[in-house]
């Protein structure tokens, strides 16, 4: 390996003095100019560093090593044979004694110096592509980077000489403007202006051409109104200029910079800011429901989010993009912003939902709406079917009535009449609170060998509550123990006073099985009816009330509404409470399909997609659209109602009791054939909780038991009731293999009874202690392995080991256990009796004074019933 010199002359390299290491120089440095935009240009030093390696040679001297082996790879496989002993590399000098190679350990070692030869060849050119590529890629970027602020350059220029253009031209105007003015002067003072112009302007004679080019080139620069400014810098281009001009420019030209540019940028915007911030603000009519997301909110306000979400967190509110706040919040957000606010409320949906008030023109007569109530086992029923001419009540079961039912009778005279009957067991009190609201008469059953009893005081507690005239009708006049004088005394005790002791309240004593005295109880409903008189608008669309409802297979839900006033038609969009529905089909009482209900007309109609509660307002509406809007309310509404009612105390103190045992719930699925069945035995079954065992209603409904009845009532570990519903086939099956029971009923008295026994296994057993005797301690002995054993002396009753015993001293309890042995002298024995001595141990108590008095009694468990 040589070396080149600063002269140029080429040497060998080695050291410079025998036994010392000293190596040349061998970085080699030099300064480069490097150029930038905008003729900019920076000196940068550059170094070049060659890299040489050094070993030992034969003579101990210090040799360098060839740093590109590949140049000898010839060398070195020609001279195999005569350097193979030696081991050796060419351009490399080993010393000492090296060990012999085969010819395949040789071979061997060419082999793969050869192979990492030509990976480091392969990885160089892949090096020097990839650099290739990538330096063209950035020539490219380069040259686009250059194109494009060119053109943004030459657009920047075109735009500044318009704007320039059309301030000259309103400048010159400008500078017009007093000249035209001065044309209507006299035109003798603009002949002597132009002739002293002249004037001014003439040369004198001792000036040559150069002074009448001066006043050309004077009368020209004021004919253009520009006056020659001196430029201190180099003018800018003037025209159009090209891509090539611009690529082409000298470095000396002066161009303006990029930073210029960005603040350029930033005062637009600027200006545009400003420009918008003092645009006038639009001020909007902002509608706000009772709960809104931020998102929504700032929509109708034509709000950015951030803006609203920085005016609510102000407000002490973190509420996120879909969060929803409460309308009070909404408003104060909305006067935040300058807005208007308009509150409006879910229930708003309903608004003109049930139209406008009827004219009294157009009203016609309608049949009266009679409720017959009283309590249980009355003849309510029986006094019904007599004037029906029917016989319902031996289709009930138990011979009571459990639904609320609804007819129409005509009769003998032509009028029509529309009954309803109400049951009177006491679990049926919602209905019969229905039955008063919807009703225009009461007629008022009291049975005469019974009296007065609770539901007939609730019955007249309703009709009056409602504000409807009542008919007393004393039934049972047939039975020999019959008085009614004494019905109409106890009438007075709950104000009611009848006509035949100077009241208002028409009375009638009948008997609904003898058929006694019914036409006079029928002209007593049409006397009080024509007091009323009722009368209603057939011609226009239906609103009622629901009288009772219910599941039919084949015909699914099934609600038997009473028209109040309007018709009801086929085809007609129905609402009836939270459920809704197109009109299939509508059936009267006697079950002949009819086309059209008028007012007081009870029918049954098909078509809604569920079955509404009992009770429920119904009303014909014009879409579907608000039929769903009306009715999600309602259900959202019904939820909440649900819940609140669930809540007694807190939640906390429910869970509470419920953890540590003080309260132990029975879960129920209640399934009913009719809607107010269902309503009627919940209320039944949990008014019989108390504070220590509770009833939980998980689900009541109306239609069969199904299997997802079952499967509630086994996660629940409850119980199915089934009121005249029963299981399906899998329901049964799946009831057997996971053990939940099923119990049909008919009659709501033996729900009430059996949910009462079950109450009753859950309560915790009473306690009761039986006293047996008392033993007075005379004398404390030590015993080495009992400890301190107690002489007695039985005074009362008797002692028995086993039994639970007291330690009193002093009249007061310092131990509390049972007896650990019983002995009468040396004998264990089971009981000792009053007069004789023992001894006793008890159970981990040693604190035994003579004086004390052990008192012997028995614990016993009894069960307790609500």
């Amino acid at each position: 390996m040589t070396e080149t010199t600063e002269k140029g002359e080429e040497k060998p390299s080695g050291l410079s003095r025998p036994g010392r290491l000293e190596l040349k120089k061998t970085v080699q440095s030099g300064q480069v100019r490097q150029r930038f935009p905008h003729g900019r240009s920076k000196a940068v030093t550059v170094e070049i560093k060659r890299k040489r390696t050094f070993a030992p040679g034969a003579g101990g001297d210090m040799a360098e090593v060839s740093a590109h082996p590949s140049r000898q790879l010839g060398d070195y496989a020609g001279a195999e044979g005569a350097a193979g002993a030696a081991g050796a590399v060419p351009g490399i000098q080993r010393t000492g004694v090296v060990k012999a190679l085969t010819a395949e350990e040789k071979a061997a070692r060419v082999r793969a110096l050869r192979g990492a030869i030509e990976d480091d060849d392969e990885a160089r050119q892949r090096f020097e592509a990839e650099t290739a590529r990538r330096l063209e890629e950035e020539r490219q970027a380069a040259e686009e980077e250059v194109r494009r602020k060119a053109e943004e350059e030459v657009r920047r220029r075109v735009e500044q000489e318009a704007r320039r253009r059309a301030d000259d031209e309103a400048r010159r105007k400008a500078e017009e403007e007093p000249a035209r003015r001065r044309a209507g002067e006299p035109e003798a003072a603009v002949t002597d202006q132009k002739a002293s112009a002249k004037a001014r302007a003439k040369p004198s004679e001792g000036e040559g051409d150069s002074a009448a080019l001066r006043g050309r080139r004077s009368r020209a620069e004021v004919r253009r109104h520009a006056p020659s400014v001196r430029r201190v810098e180099a003018r800018r281009r003037a025209g159009k200029l090209t891509i090539v001009q611009a690529l082409s420019a000298e470095e000396d030209e002066r161009i303006r910079s990029l930073a210029s540019v960005r603040r350029a940028r930033e005062r637009e915007r600027q200006r545009a800011k400003e420009a918008q911030q003092e645009t006038r603000k639009v001020v909007r009519d902002v509608i706000v429901p009772e709960s809104i997301t931020v998102q929504e909110l700032a929509n109708r306000m034509a709000e950015r989010v951030a803006d609203v979400v920085k005016v609510l967190m102000k407000m002490g509110v973190m509420a996120t993009i879909n969060e929803a706040i409460d309308g009070d919040t909404a408003e104060l957000a909305v006067a935040e912003f300058g807005h208007n606010v308009k509150r409006v409320a879910e229930s708003d949906v309903e608004i003109g939902l049930e139209g406008e008030p009827d004219e009294e023109a157009s009203l016609e007569p309608r049949a009266p709406v009679v409720t017959v109530m009283g309590h249980v086992d009355h003849g309510k029923t029986s006094l019904l079917d007599a004037l029906r001419e029917t016989d319902v009540v031996s289709r009930e079961a138990g011979g009571i009535t459990q639904h609320i039912g609804a007819y129409q009778a005509q009769l003998s005279s032509g009028q029509r009449l529309t009954f309803l009957d109400t049951p009177g067991h006491e679990a049926f009190t919602a209905m019969r609170a229905r039955g008063a609201k919807v009703t225009d008469v009461v007629v008022l059953v009291v049975a005469a060998d019974d009296g007065i009893q609770p539901q007939a005081v609730e019955a007249i507690n309703h009709a009056k509550a409602a504000g409807v005239p009542i008919i007393v009708a004393i039934n049972k006049i047939d039975r020999p123990d019959a008085d009614p004088a004494r019905i109409r005394k106890e009438l007075l005790n709950h104000e009611v006073v009848v006509e035949e002791m100077g009241g208002d309240v028409l009375n009638v004593e009948v008997s609904a099985t003898e058929r006694i005295n019914l036409d006079k109880l029928e002209e007593a409903i049409l006397l009080q009816a024509e007091i009323l008189d009722l009368k209603a608008n057939p011609q226009r669309p239906a609103q009622g009330v629901v009288i009772e409802s219910r599941l039919e297979r084949g015909r699914g839900p099934v609600a038997t509404v009473l028209v109040q006033r309007g018709t009801l038609r086929v085809g007609d969009i129905l609402i009836a409470g939270s459920e809704w529905g197109r009109v299939r089909g509508l059936m009267d009482d006697k079950g002949n399909k009819v086309t059209t209900a008028g007012p007081s007309t009870p029918v049954e109609v098909f078509g809604l997609n569920g079955a509404p509660s009992a009770g429920d307002d119904s009303v014909v509406v014009d879409d579907e659209g608000r039929a769903r809007e009306i009715t999600d309310f309602r259900r959202r509404k019904l939820r909440g109602a649900r819940v609140t009612a669930r809540a007694r105390g807190t939640v906390e103190q429910m869970f509470s009791k419920i953890a540590a045992g003080e309260m132990k719930e029975l879960s129920v699925v209640v399934k009913t054939d009719v809607r107010g069945s269902a309503e009627a035995i919940v209320g039944a079954i949990v008014k019989l909780s108390t504070e220590e065992v509770s009833v939980r209603v998980l689900h009541s409904g109306v239609g069969g038991i199904n299997e997802s009845d079952v499967a509630l009532a086994k996660a629940s570990e409850g119980l199915i009731i089934g009121f005249n519903v029963r299981a399906n086939p899998q329901a049964r099956v799946l009831a057997r293999r996971d053990n939940v029971d099923i119990r049909y009923y008919s009659v709501i008295y033996n729900i009430i009874d059996d949910v009462k026994v079950l109450l009753s296994g859950m309560l915790e057993p009473m306690v009761r202690e039986t006293f047996l005797g008392n033993a007075e301690v005379h004398q404390v002995f030590d015993v080495s392995k009992t400890g301190k054993v107690a002489g007695c002396k039985v005074t009362e009753g008797l002692v028995r080991r086993g039994a639970a015993i007291r330690l009193l001293r002093d009249n007061v309890v310092i131990y509390q256990g049972s007896l650990k042995s019983l002995k009468h002298h040396k004998d264990e024995v089971k009981e000792i009796k009053k007069g004789f001595e023992c001894g006793m141990a008890f159970e981990n108590h040693q604190d035994i004074q003579n004086g004390d008095i052990v008192e012997c009694y028995e614990e016993e468990e009894v069960a307790r019933t609500l």
